[in-house]
């Protein structure tokens, strides 16, 4: 086994291979334990293998390991990791937390810094322990400065307690950026509590609503519990109006108003129209703002509509046709245009000539189940939704409808089976 010393910054993200050179997966974190009396024992490696499925890899299955890639046994556990008791993740929990160095001599002062990458060792005996940390101390009063770094023992630091200071999250996010949304909402769901709110805080907001949208409705409000108003208030702001709307209406109704109030108005306005439908009919279900053009306008407005970066897929496969004006609720619904056909006429060609007359749109009232068979009966993945004057409200999505119909828990159903543990057992761990 490798004995030189790695930092776990450097490791973050790093291929994992089995021995005859096909990669498993990258890593996504270090494991470790503290100890009272040494320094904080490494028992494995959070990977992430295909289907972004997080496992933990023993350390004793680890025969190589390095800054540029880490080589095992081969041998894995795939049942998703969860983290235990007495354990601590380096990148999400360690890196970034704020410190003291040990003074010098018996009477001096502790020296506050922050931890920015620590190194891992291998010993004579085989473990794998924290050997020294990488520090910055506070920034003096010069401009531009960063403040001294330098690199320590282990047993040179004053750890405080979790509940004491502050700790930065910025190494941790680095290792969250290429996430989708899904798996980023997974992401932060495993860490502490503590660590969540820390993360989320330095977070963006569109990150956050996007994270947000793939939770589930206890997992969304324990998480806005956590976040002051006008912090939630801004995230709802950057959600797609459907899935504020179903959150707020989840809240008391006096915190939903608070947070309508905190809003951008025409997000909030967006909301309070989704919130008179009941959640189970097309209005409830529906999302504001689908692509609407009039009956003059060409294909090639149609497109350059389609190409916007901020239109999913799902209400990118139709363009809605109307009379003015042209902003939900429009005038009355014409038709729609399919992606698909749009793109088998010329630029110029009016919308008018591409309307398919044989789908009829849906009325704000119509059940999900309605809504099911619709979509499922004509091999659509949108529908238009209008209301009793005939008015273009909104559309809904095939994937806004299998939200409402997959059971509450289906983001964390696990029906993959499980390897069984290959060499070690379990208690490896410990």
């Amino acid at each position: 086994m490798s004995t030189s010393r790695v930092f776990v910054g450097r490791l973050a993200g790093r291929g994992v291979f089995d021995p005859a050179g096909d990669r498993i997966g990258k890593v996504r974190d270090v494991l470790v334990v503290f100890r009272a009396s040494s320094a904080p024992r490494v028992v494995g490696l959070i990977v992430e293998i295909p289907g972004k499925r997080r496992v933990f890899v023993p350390i004793g299955r680890v025969t190589s390991i390095g800054s540029g890639q880490v080589i095992t046994t081969g041998l894995i556990n795939v049942r998703r990791f969860e983290q235990r008791g007495g354990e601590t993740r380096m990148i999400a929990e360690l890196i970034g937390r704020d410190v003291r160095l040990a003074p010098s001599s018996p009477s001096g002062t502790p020296q506050a810094a922050r931890i920015e990458d620590a190194a891992i060792e291998r010993t004579r005996t085989g473990e794998w322990l924290v050997s020294e940390v990488f520090v910055r101390l506070p920034r003096p009063a010069a401009p531009f400065s960063r403040g001294d770094a330098r690199i320590v023992k282990w047993s040179e630091l004053q750890l405080p307690n979790t509940t004491e200071g502050t700790s930065s999250a910025e190494l941790l996010i680095q290792t969250l950026i290429d996430l989708k949304p899904t798996d980023l909402a997974e992401a932060l769901l495993e860490l502490p509590e503590a660590r969540m709110i820390e993360v989320i805080g330095e977070l963006a907001d569109d990150r956050v609503a996007d994270a947000l949208e793939e939770m589930s409705e206890q997992d969304q409000l324990a998480l806005l519990a956590q976040l002051p108003a006008g912090r939630t208030a801004d995230v709802l702001d950057r959600m797609e109006a459907d899935d504020a709307a179903d959150l707020i209406s989840a809240l008391p109704a006096a915190q939903g108003a608070e947070l309508l109030d905190l809003m951008e108005p025409e997000e909030a306005e967006d909301v309070r129209r989704l919130l008179v439908y009941d959640a189970d009919t097309a209005g409830g279900l529906m999302s504001p703002a689908p692509i609407v053009l009039a009956a003059e306008s060409s294909v090639a407005e149609g497109l350059a509509m389609i190409r916007r970066a901020e239109i999913s897929p799902a209400m990118a496969s139709a363009v809605y046709v109307t009379h003015p004006p042209y902003e939900t609720p429009t005038g009355e619904y014409i038709g729609l245009a399919h992606f698909q056909r749009m793109l088998r006429f010329p630029p110029h060609e009016r919308m008018a000539s591409l309307i398919d007359a044989e789908i009829e749109p849906v009325t704000v009232h119509a059940s999900a189940a309605e809504v099911s068979r619709r979509l499922a009966s004509y091999n659509l993945v949108s529908l238009p939704v209008v209301d009793d004057q005939n008015r273009l409200v909104g559309a809904v999505t095939v994937d806004d409808v299998l939200d409402h119909l997959l059971p509450d828990d289906w983001r964390h159903a696990d029906d993959e089976p499980e390897a069984p543990m290959s060499g070690r057992s379990a208690e490896a761990r410990r």
